[in-house]
């Protein structure tokens, strides 16, 4: 009886008294726990094209509490035998690629612990490999890692991940769309390591990222980024962008930068090609602003496309400063379609003359220069037009005069295709758009851009803008070049000095810039390149700015022109 009691008594303070206390010990030995890992949202292509996504790694870890000097392993016919601690660990090493002493250290520097990390972000197959040892003590956890199926391929825009999160590009200006949030569960074990079936709790739920589309054609992209790579690097350039943009609605087809990051490579790249140069670097764009002095002295009702004026051979202004043409000539008889046609400097400026500083400013704010767009890329340019003194001048008159030309400011690849897809919409500037939007996982639709546009020169004064633009494809120093069959084609060049401590050197910036049809312009191009060795003129640029506009025409069936071009006189 008195041992019967004992058992009694200590029955009710097992069950009764100390339960909760019991219990509570019992679930932390044998309870793990779990990260439910989520997916980070996929960055895919106006067609769908992933250019970022999760794929799942495996974590492997293991429990050194559970960790025995030798263990029975059955082979798949039944076969069981004995392998060693040491065995076990030789094996894993080979598996992983691990350091097996790295290993050994791991599993046995605290025998108490349920928990190590062994090897991180395995692929399947290093998991199977894994799996196929039967270690009793060690284990896997899934871990969504990134990967770009593209490579470099966009990958200047689409940006990258490091350890710390998203490092640049769409991936860090987008985490409200592609951010994940990982969810936590447990589960309890048996002693010997068994998952207990029907254990597992859920006690935070995972929430997978958006997906977030662009604007651009991947494929188109390609194309354009290789064809800019390869120029680039024959010209001997520095860097090189190039973009295309639909005239319509604003939207980004192709915005590519030479040398381009590879989001799966980063440490191949330098700093200072980690981001998008077509958005970050201004530059002096040189020519390819003239046909916005032009519109707005149009728009003004200023001039026409016929005015006369009598360019000299040098036009020299207060204070001593000369203004000069790229070719040496007397006095000629341009108009302004001339004065396109030909890039003649010391035109463009004497026309200029006929609008106050002040009104020239504010036209190009509103064709959008001297400020960021409305992509709002990470890292980028507001570029740069001057601002008025007090007397509403802009200093000196050889900055007054070299700013109607492209010099003595400072614009992005990205601020110029918008300007002429002004050019190209009526004059009408839409806001530049790389993201369609972003589709959360439980389906509803965020981060629309803006369809409202902004008015900048008239409807007549941008066509006419364009139509003398297709004088420089027609009858310009580049036409043979620029030409393509059947199609109308407006466009400017421009050859910009580079200035290098406080003075124009030896360096240019050559480009191309131009729409198509001409008659009813559908798609802006842009090409560049900085600071080429072999060939200093904008005509290094146009070769590949015509290889782009044909793909144009293919990639997006650009139905061939039926009119010609209209005839306006270039000198009087």
């Amino acid at each position: 009886m008195c041992v019967v009691g004992l058992f009694v008594g200590r029955l009710v303070d097992i069950q009764v008294v100390s339960a909760d206390e019991l219990n509570k010990e019992s679930l932390g030995k044998r309870s793990i726990n779990l990260v439910e890992y989520a997916a980070r949202g996929d960055i895919v292509d106006s067609n769908g094209v992933i250019l970022a996504n999760s794929v799942d790694r495996f974590d492997i870890i293991a429990s050194p509490k559970l960790v025995k000097e030798s263990f029975t392993r059955k082979d798949d016919k039944g076969v069981k035998t004995k392998v060693t601690f040491m065995q076990a660990v030789t094996e894993l090493a080979e598996a992983t690629g691990e350091d097996a002493a790295e290993l050994i250290s791991k599993l046995t520097t605290d025998p108490t612990s349920d928990y190590v990390l062994l090897s991180k972000a395995e692929t399947l197959d290093t998991l199977g490999l894994v799996k196929a040892l039967k270690i009793p003590f060690v284990f896997n956890q899934v871990r969504p890692s990134r990967t770009y199926p593209s490579g470099a391929v966009a990958g200047n825009l689409v940006g990258f991940m490091g350890t710390d999160g998203p490092q640049a590009g769409l991936e860090k200006q987008y985490r409200s769309c592609l951010d994940n949030v990982n969810g936590t569960s447990t589960y309890e074990r048996s002693s010997d390591g068994v998952r207990l079936p029907g254990s597992t709790v859920t006690t935070k739920e995972k929430k997978d990222g958006g997906t977030l589309k662009l604007t651009i054609d991947s494929d188109f992209t390609f194309y354009v980024q290789q064809t800019m790579a390869a120029r680039a690097e024959e010209l001997g350039a520095d860097w090189a962008t190039a973009a295309v943009v639909r005239v319509s609605d604003g939207h980004v087809m192709a915005m590519t930068d030479y040398p381009s990051v590879d989001p799966n490579n980063v440490s191949a790249s330098k700093k200072t090609e980690l981001g998008s140069v077509a958005f970050s670097t201004p530059y002096e764009p040189g020519s390819t602003m003239k046909p916005l002095t032009a519109a707005m002295l149009l728009d003004a009702g200023l001039i026409t496309q016929t005015t006369n004026v009598n360019v000299p051979g040098a036009l020299y202004t207060e204070g001593g400063g000369r203004i000069k043409d790229s070719f040496s000539h007397g006095d000629l008889h341009y108009t302004t379609a001339g004065i396109i046609t030909n890039s003649s400097n010391i035109g463009i400026s004497i026309l200029s003359e006929k609008m106050s500083p002040k009104e020239r400013r504010e036209y190009f704010l509103k064709f959008g220069l001297s400020q960021k767009t409305a992509v709002g890329f990470g890292g980028e340019s507001t570029g740069l037009i001057p601002k008025l003194n007090a007397n509403g001048k802009w200093g000196d008159a050889i900055t007054t005069y070299a700013l109607s030309f492209g010099q003595a400011m400072q614009t992005t690849t990205a601020q110029v295709a918008s300007a002429y897809q002004t050019l190209g919409n009526k004059g009408v500037r839409m806001p530049l758009t790389l993201v369609e939007g972003c589709e959360q996982a439980d389906g509803t639709v965020t981060d629309l851009p803006s369809t409202e546009g902004i008015r900048v020169v008239s409807d007549k004064a941008a066509t006419q803008t364009v139509q003398m633009m297709e004088n420089v494809v027609t009858q310009g120093w580049l036409s043979s070049t620029l030409q393509i069959p059947g199609y109308r084609i407006a466009a400017k060049t421009g050859t910009a000095q580079v200035a290098e401590n406080g003075r124009y050197g030896n360096n240019y910036t050559v480009s191309v810039a131009g729409l198509i049809p001409a008659e009813a312009p559908e798609y802006a191009v842009v090409v560049t390149f900085g600071n080429p060795d072999t060939m200093k003129t904008s005509g290094a640029a146009a070769p590949t700015f015509k290889k782009i506009m044909t793909q144009v025409i293919k990639t997006f069936r650009v139905t061939p022109s039926t009119k010609p071009a209209p005839e306006i006189p270039q000198s009087w």
